[in-house]
This record gives C-alpha cells, sequence and structure tokens, in this order.
C-alpha cells in the first residue's frame, strides 16, 4: 500500500475536525493544483496517509486512511478536479514538526522538504517509518 502526506490549515479544518467526523470520514476537497489531484487519482481504498498542520503548528499530528478513491469533488462543479475520502486512525503521540523532519538527513529528499507548497504527495516508506518512530507512533 502506499503513504501519502496530506496538509491542511488546523483553523480551517484540523485533526480534532476529522477526528469528529468519526466513521464517516471526510471529503478532502478544495485542492487545486494539478499534481497533487494526479496524485488522489493514484490513491487506494486502504492507503494511509500523514496529517499535517500547516500555516500553524507545521507538524505532522496524525495518521489517516483513504476511505474512498478518487471522484468528483463535491465543492465545485468542474469536472477537472477530483478528490478521495478520508477518516481518521490514530494521533501520533508526539507530533513532528517540520523543523524536526527538515534537520534529519534521513528525510533531505523528502517532498515536503523539497516542495513544502504541494497540500498532497507521497510519502516513501523509509520516510514513513522514520517519522512514526519520530511521533513515537505505531506504523
Amino acid at each position: 500500500m502506499a503513504k501519502w502526506l496530506f496538509k491542511s490549515e488546523p483553523d480551517v479544518f484540523g485533526w480534532d475536525d476529522l477526528v469528529a467526523k468519526g466513521n464517516a470520514g471526510e471529503e478532502w476537497d478544495g485542492v487545486r493544483n494539478y499534481q497533487a489531484r494526479n496524485f488522489m487519482r493514484d490513491m487506494a481504498v486502504g492507503d494511509e496517509g500523514f496529517f499535517y498542520h500547516s500555516r500553524s503548528g507545521l507538524e505532522i499530528v496524525g495518521i489517516l486512511v483513504i476511505k474512498n478513491a478518487a471522484h468528483p469533488d463535491s465543492t465545485i462543479d468542474d469536472a477537472r478536479w477530483e478528490c478521495v475520502d478520508v477518516q481518521a486512525v490514530r494521533p501520533f503521540a508526539k507530533p513532528v514538526p517540520l523543523d524536526a523532519i527538515k534537520t534529519n538527513p534521513d528525510l533531505t529528499d523528502m517532498i515536503l522538504v523539497k516542495n513544502s507548497r504541494l497540500s498532497v504527495q507521497p510519502v516513501k516508506d523509509t520516510e514513513w517509518d522514520l517519522i512514526c518512530r519520530m511521533g513515537h507512533t505505531k506504523p
């Protein structure tokens, strides 16, 4: 299964908001970047992702799962834009701040470090395992 990272501003839609959705999960809508949209098209039900608080917090705070594969984004009447549905799995025991990721020599090639603007991005298995260890969280 592939691994991903999803970025959201916590004052708009944060980890606690996703947790509050429970088993219903939530549509990861509003993505208007073709590369991020294409990554969502590549996702499969059961893939996991990190939930990253952007703008404020700047840290990975939890793990989510892809609940439904890519489908039209319900927030816009434009067939170009698709999204997936996600559900919270578990929080990180210790959030992993961006500064810790950037200063870890084993994570220098991570997309989060190289392209901080991309809101949806793949995560390599080695990056996933290391970040989970950093956050004292089961992969």
